[in-house]
């Protein structure tokens, strides 16, 4: 062979360099061909000699010559059963201490990739496998961590504000009592919106679909912001083009797609700046953007915008709108795209 096969690991030489267990072969492929075929004629050679001397030699009957290669016969078949079984144990108790460590909690063991064929196949699954348990395990402690930051912030809020005032040191009256309302609002926020992520995950997000006018959805929307964005000096405006197809969507759960896109514009974009909202064909799809003349997003976490959680240095969101709103147009059979350039804007782009 002149390249590799597909089960060759990478960066290791091809072909061979050298003997040796390594590459779980030992001598290279030719080397052993001629030392069984000549091993095989020595063989067939001792036995037919035994034969033609117990025959012609001394008449019909049991020669004590035959003892010689049957002994060799039998050798060379053991040998070659305890080199296979040899080659095999070797990889599989390398198996066995790599599962041992991941039923201990050590999601980093592997196992070298080397053997026979089907022995590297398992070696690669299993390698793959441990790395998908690591990088889950690692998912896992770092969203922890970031609900339980994100928990503490309105907690803090609501329990300084009510010792406060069971203290008499705040008046129980609607000034002191708002920071309560809105840290409780922004609980029962984060509680939907880690709601909805486990229903994604899970697989168990119900979408109650039905033909549903884009154009009328996304101006309800724009609508329902126009106070938001004109309080901080933003314009906000809709472009609806004509002859867009109905599409079969949830619409509670594409207005809030909507809703978390328009959020973030407003919050990123500064006083003075717009937020236009377009919606257009696309093809047999309906594409609804959201572009604005903000901030923009930095390059390095442009490509984790979809990931929980992630946000920039001074965002004082979540950092789970986007999440959100990626895995429900996902749900839809749609696609979310973002671009961004930082100090010019974003724009993002719902195709349904």
């Amino acid at each position: 062979m002149r390249r590799p096969p597909p089960w060759w690991p990478e960066g290791e030489p091809f072909p061979y360099r050298r003997w040796g267990r390594r590459y779980g072969y030992g001598p290279p492929p030719f080397i052993r061909w001629i030392g069984c075929f000549f091993l095989t004629v020595l063989g067939v050679a001792l036995l037919t000699g035994a034969m033609a001397g117990a025959l012609f030699g001394r008449g019909i009957g049991f020669h004590p010559f035959f003892v010689f290669p049957i002994f060799l016969v039998i050798a060379l078949i053991a040998l070659g059963v305890f080199g296979g079984v040899r080659r095999m144990a070797q990889p599989m108790s390398s198996l066995i201490d790599a599962a041992r460590r991941i039923e201990a909690g050590d999601y980093s063991a592997t196992v070298p990739e080397w053997g026979s064929p089907d022995i590297r196949s398992v070696a690669r699954a299993f390698n793959s496998m441990s790395a998908r348990l690591k990088t889950i395990d690692d998912q896992r402690r770092s969203f922890l961590a970031d609900v339980t930051h994100e928990l503490r912030t309105p907690l803090s809020v609501i329990r300084g504000q009510a010792e406060a005032i069971s203290d008499g040191v705040y008046p129980a009256d609607s000034a002191h009592l708002a920071p309560i309302l809105d840290a409780t609002q922004a609980l029962d926020r984060l509680v939907e919106d880690l709601r909805t992520l486990v229903l994604t995950d899970a697989g168990n997000l119900v979408l109650h679909k039905e033909p549903t006018d884009m154009g009328a959805l996304v101006r309800d929307t724009v609508d329902s912001f126009r106070s938001q964005a004109e309080s901080v000096g933003i314009s906000l405006s809709a472009e609806v083009a004509g002859n867009i197809p109905t599409v079969e969507v949830d619409p509670a759960r594409i207005r809030q797609v909507i809703g978390n896109l328009l959020s973030n514009a407003i919050r990123h974009t500064p006083s003075g700046g717009s937020v236009e909202v377009g919606v257009g064909a696309a093809g047999d799809d309906v594409a609804v953007t959201v572009a604005d003349t903000g901030e923009g997003i930095a390059p390095d976490l442009l490509p984790h915008v979809f990931e929980r959680f992630a946000k920039g240095r001074d965002s004082t969101g979540s950092g789970l709108g986007l999440a959100i709103a990626h895995d429900i147009a996902a749900a839809h059979g749609g696609r979310l795209t973002i671009e961004s350039t930082p100090d010019k804007g974003t724009t993002a782009r719902l195709e349904i």
